[in-house]
């Protein structure tokens, strides 16, 4: 079992930047990679960020050179910092992460990027 808890979300103008926390507790030595999913209303959820256990990050096309995606092992934290929002990133931001075959998720933060 995994435990996330997301933090640092809010209302920003468009330009500006936000920094997403997701704290993850339990088994946290079995996640495979943990990351970032969004969702818009009216919308799928769309996989936008994620790193593996050795280091490596993928983004949706969308977000590249825009935000970018880091861990603190020490501190169990995974972290998203978005920068020059756009209105279109406006969405619930989950964090997850992959166990064996299973993903387990936060209960999300909202992002609204006001134009």
């Amino acid at each position: 079992q995994v435990q996330l808890v997301e933090s640092g979300g809010g209302l920003v103008q468009a330009g500006e930047s936000l920094r997403l926390s997701c704290a993850a507790s339990g088994s946290i030595f079995s996640i495979n990679h943990i990351g970032w999913f969004r969702q818009a209303p009216g919308k799928q959820r769309e996989l936008v960020a994620t790193i593996t256990s050795g280091g490596n990050s993928n983004y949706v096309d969308s977000v590249k050179g825009r935000y970018a995606i880091s861990r603190d092992n020490a501190k169990n934290t995974v972290y998203l910092q978005m920068n020059s929002l756009k209105p279109e990133d406006t969405a619930v931001y989950y964090c997850y992460a992959h166990v064996g075959w299973s993903n387990y998720w936060g209960q999300g933060t909202q992002v609204t990027v006001s134009s």
